[in-house]
């Protein structure tokens, strides 16, 4: 496994560094150490002061860990000057995300989204990068006589991007006629929606026996799956299960996921998973507040899911029940509680069922 080191300020909570290294581990990295600078503002050249650099490069050698990993975005110039001084390969949080998301796309949309993700957020990195984007192409094929290697690569991105927000336009397409086949059967549906590691996936798996991939791992699941789900009224609706959301998530990756997202934007109702084991539920449910708020979908019902209750004690189950909206508090994984889970669902599409 590679060997990293996790870098960044004090500006981030012990949580959030807690998540880099689930994230780290995810993604096939063991984390050997940490390094945190007591820091306001990143140093617009290397992000953490110059006294920190060396002392992280000592750190690294000493743990022969050959990747440093910062919770936060760096720009190109950052990221660069780091790589320069250290030695070593520097990774940042977006970088990461991006680097799961691609080991876990399975379908053939997911990897399309995957990839203009990765290429949205590498495309802007390209200028600066050296002596090897700076040789001038010539020969048969090249893009151009004159055009530096740098401009062929940007070029190659840009079409390629171009090409995959076309595919997408056609997954989006496929899905709106897939949705209104649906709509005119009368099936009303809903959306799982929540952080990252939530438990979506084992609450789908619970109540409809869909037999999605649900590991403790974030970003286990990229790929939106929808099942039937039969209520106690008789009515049966369809619920999907979406990708989590993240903190600091960028905007650009938002958006290559947008065909993915829109199941959520389209659904009838959202049902918010949030994991109460979490020390930092409250950050998490903001989180997954911000992106909702975002993609303009918070004037839809919805019904807030306390999840995994067999990992917190009463005191304070009965904490986070007061700070929430009126949560349902389940464990998808013991299926405790789902009965009452799925009379509050059903009260909230009958009362759909009443207005329409």
């Amino acid at each position: 496994m590679e060997r990293v080191i996790l870098a960044g300020l004090n500006t981030e909570s012990q949580d959030a560094y807690g998540e880099l290294q689930e994230l780290a581990s995810t993604a096939g990295a063991v984390t050997v150490g940490t390094c945190i600078q007591n820091r306001e503002t990143p140093n617009p050249v290397t992000f953490i002061g110059s006294g920190k650099v060396e002392e992280i490069t000592a750190l690294a050698k000493s743990l022969k860990a050959g990747t440093i990993i910062f919770n936060h975005n760096l720009k190109a110039n950052q990221q660069r000057n780091l790589e320069d001084i250290t030695g070593l390969k520097i990774v940042d949080r977006c970088t990461l995300i991006l680097d799961i998301f691609a080991r876990h796309a399975r379908t053939n949309e997911g990897k399309l989204q995957v990839e203009l993700a990765q290429l949205s957020y590498l495309y802007p990195r390209l200028s600066g990068r050296g002596a090897s984007f700076s040789q001038t192409g010539g020969g048969i094929g090249t893009v151009g006589p004159g055009e530096t290697k740098l401009e062929t690569d940007r070029r190659a991105v840009r079409n390629r991007m171009d090409l995959l927000k076309s595919k997408l336009e056609h997954v989006r397409t496929q899905r709106a006629i897939i949705r209104e086949g649906r709509k005119s059967k009368g099936f009303l549906s809903g959306a799982l929606v929540g952080y990252t590691n939530s438990g979506k996936s084992t609450l789908l798996n619970s109540l409809t026996k869909a037999g999605v991939l649900a590991e403790n791992k974030l970003f286990s699941t990229l790929d939106t799956t929808t099942r039937k789900l039969r209520l106690e009224s008789g009515v049966e609706i369809l619920l999907t299960d979406t990708v989590g959301f993240i903190r600091n998530l960028p905007a650009s990756l938002i958006a290559a996921f947008r065909a993915t997202l829109e199941e959520t934007k389209y659904s009838d109702v959202l049902l918010i998973v949030l994991d109460g084991s979490k020390n930092d539920l409250e950050v998490q449910n903001q989180t997954v507040y911000n992106e909702l708020k975002a993609l303009n979908i918070l004037d839809k019902p919805r019904i807030t899911i306390l999840n995994k209750i067999d990992l917190i004690d009463g005191v304070k189950l009965a904490r986070l029940s007061k700070g929430l909206d009126n949560p349902i508090p389940v464990s998808a994984l013991n299926k405790k509680n789902l009965d009452i889970l799925s009379a509050k669902i059903s009260l909230v599409y009958n009362d759909l069922l009443t207005k329409s």
